[in-house]
């Protein structure tokens, strides 16, 4: 069976980057989708590759990307190889842009997604405790906070303002959900 791509959005400081991560400590067997950037890899945060603008624009050239997309003066693309990850049966989790996901429901079969949310005095006070932003940036960032998400995307949200392992119990259940919908949905075409 091909793995299942989940994608995880939700507004700067929201936590999805912990949430994933702790998803994948919970089941091993989930992998974490690496993004490529445009921005330096000493710049903290996820685990992602960083590079120049002009070298983004020659991997997208060549077709690298499964996704890509301009957000908050960077570049941000998924690999094409993430194809063969699914392929392989692999179930992975990436951090992905509103913007984005029509698309990846269109290229990726069974693509599901998680919007995180947080009141935006939770998100303000984590964007200021990982000191990546001035004022200003985070301002800009929490105004953009609350944009509505694709209607053609089906989206499950959850509040992460509370414990971590709240959230992650709720995306475990909903990959397990998915997982028993593949399962009868085989049964049902035999």
């Amino acid at each position: 069976m091909a793995g299942r791509l989940l994608g995880i959005v939700g507004p700067s400081g929201v936590g999805k980057d912990s949430v994933m991560e702790a998803v994948a400590a919970a089941r091993p067997g989930i992998g974490l989708v690496r993004r490529v950037i445009t921005r330096p890899s000493e710049a903290g945060g996820e685990e992602f590759e960083g590079v120049s603008e002009a070298e983004f624009a020659a991997r997208a050239a060549r077709g690298a990307f499964l996704l890509s997309w301009p957000a908050h003066g960077l570049h941000y693309g998924i690999p094409a190889t993430v194809l063969d990850e699914l392929a392989a049966g692999r179930d992975l989790l990436v951090n992905l842009s509103r913007a984005v996901l029509p698309e990846a429901q269109a290229k990726v079969p069974g693509f599901a997604c998680v919007a995180l949310t947080a009141p935006v005095e939770v998100l303000a006070d984590r964007l200021a405790a990982r000191g990546r932003e001035s004022r200003e940036e985070i301002a800009g960032r929490l105004a953009r906070a609350g944009f509505a998400l694709p209607e053609s995307v089906d989206v499950v949200e959850l509040d992460n303002s509370g414990p971590l392992e709240r959230t992650v119990a709720a995306v475990l259940a909903l990959l397990d959900d998915r997982l028993q919908e593949a399962a009868t949905e085989m049964e049902v075409r035999r």
